[in-house]
């Protein structure tokens, strides 16, 4: 066994048993054992890499990208894969870039390449509005912006995000890459998605901006960097006669998996967005909403700011898509 080293960045504590090309992690933190059984860690080096893994390892591997929702899981046992892939190593899968009237995000982007990007501050303010609001700026530094969606948590920000903005994922397996379009990629159970076990998320596609359009998330927490009482993402592309030709809501935490408002979308094509067809898209955004009482407040209270965060995510979006903030 080799001697104890750190495991970046979640300052815990590993010793690696290393065997026929494995190291095998027991995770310590002052001594305590937080995980009482162990996983094989492998390192991926290529995409082709990481599927080839997944492939031989099937259900028992998960992907370890970021790690900032995973390593919680692991600690609390509510997941127990036998190896963990690490795909930190592919620095092909971290850029951000606007080709083809489109914004291509590398799945390991990391939240704080979003908030620092030039590009994403002109051209994608609801995209900054997002990453910006994800947990602290520790841990904007090593989260990443396909983690966050491929986890597939309702409390994540991003999915509500893409999933308002129409976004399309790259995955790569066995057989080659596919698109999934967004509304097709997460399922009715919380966690899980339409990635097959032996794929690879490798890339976010966003539409390009056109000439009035413009977009908003606005998210309710308890404190700076906890986890959503409820958020909603808007956007809107707005015809010569300022009619909506475009809507995309998403809606954070307030149901088992992330959900798209689709009555309210349905709702505002062919409106303006004045403050009757403004609130009505609230009212149905709020309808779609499937909130439970925890505490972090009683389902109504959910309901109620949903309602109210819709307002305001619509109202900005109306803003930007006319030129303003």
């Amino acid at each position: 066994m080799r001697a104890p080293q750190r495991f970046p960045p979640y300052g815990l504590t590993y010793f690696s048993d290393e065997a026929q090309g494995f190291a095998r992690l027991w995770l310590f933190d002052g001594g305590e054992i937080l995980i009482p059984g162990s996983f094989d860690y492998v390192v991926a080096n290529s995409v082709s890499d990481a599927v080839s893994l997944l492939q031989q390892h099937g259900d028992e591997a998960k992907i370890l990208a970021g790690g900032q929702s995973l390593i919680p899981l692991l600690r609390f046992r509510l997941a127990a894969p036998s190896v963990l892939v690490d795909i930190n190593r592919i620095a092909d899968l971290e850029y951000i870039q606007e080709t083809d009237n489109t914004l291509h995000i590398g799945a390991l982007t990391r939240e704080a390449t979003l908030d620092e990007s030039p590009l994403i501050r002109t051209r994608y303010p609801i995209l900054l509005d997002t990453s910006s609001m994800v947990a602290d700026p520790v841990v904007r530094n090593w989260a990443t912006v396909g983690g966050n969606i491929a986890h597939a948590d309702p409390a994540n920000d991003h999915p509500a995000t893409m999933l308002a903005l129409g976004a399309q994922l790259v995955a790569i397996g066995p057989e080659g890459g596919r698109i999934i379009p967004i509304d097709e990629f997460f399922t009715d159970s919380t966690f899980e998605t339409t990635l097959h076990t032996n794929e690879v998320l490798t890339e976010i596609r966003i539409p390009a901006p056109t000439e009035k359009s413009g977009g908003a998330y606005c998210k309710l927490e308890r404190k700076v960097g906890d986890y959503a009482i409820a958020g909603v993402a808007a956007y809107v592309t707005l015809d010569g006669d300022g009619r909506i030709n475009y809507a995309g809501m998403g809606l954070t935490n307030v149901g088992p998996v992330p959900i798209k408002a689709r009555d309210a979308e349905q709702y505002l094509l062919g409106k303006t967005l004045d403050d009757a067809s403004i609130h009505q898209a609230a009212d149905l955004a709020a309808a779609a909403a499937q909130p439970s009482s925890d505490t972090r407040g009683p389902a109504e209270y959910k309901r109620a700011m949903v309602r109210t965060l819709a307002v305001r995510a619509l109202r900005k979006a109306s803003a930007r898509a006319r030129g303003g903030e």
